[in-house]
């Protein structure tokens, strides 16, 4: 089993959502249907970025990489200068 940390990125303001999960297209469709309370006013969002990993523990350590001042530079590097 895969376990992945992501970014997803609203497609009407600029917002980036990091997370991880063990089922990517299921989050994904998830989101985008309202379950996730804090992204409600960004929806839709699409994925932009995501890493996978063999472990839970893994997953989570890197998305909370992700909301680190470093992991944001990180991001902006990979995805262009998008706001996060």
């Amino acid at each position: 089993m895969s376990f992945f940390a992501y970014v997803v990125q609203s497609t009407i303001k600029s917002y980036l959502y990091k997370g991880h999960c063990a089922n990517l297209e299921l989050r994904l469709k998830e989101h985008n249907s309202g379950m996730t309370k804090s992204l409600r006013p960004y929806l839709p969002v699409k994925l932009v970025y995501f890493e996978a990993f063999l472990t839970l523990k893994d997953a989570i350590l890197r998305e909370r990489f992700f909301k680190t001042a470093a992991g944001r530079r990180y991001l902006q590097k990979r995805l262009g200068k998008q706001s996060s």
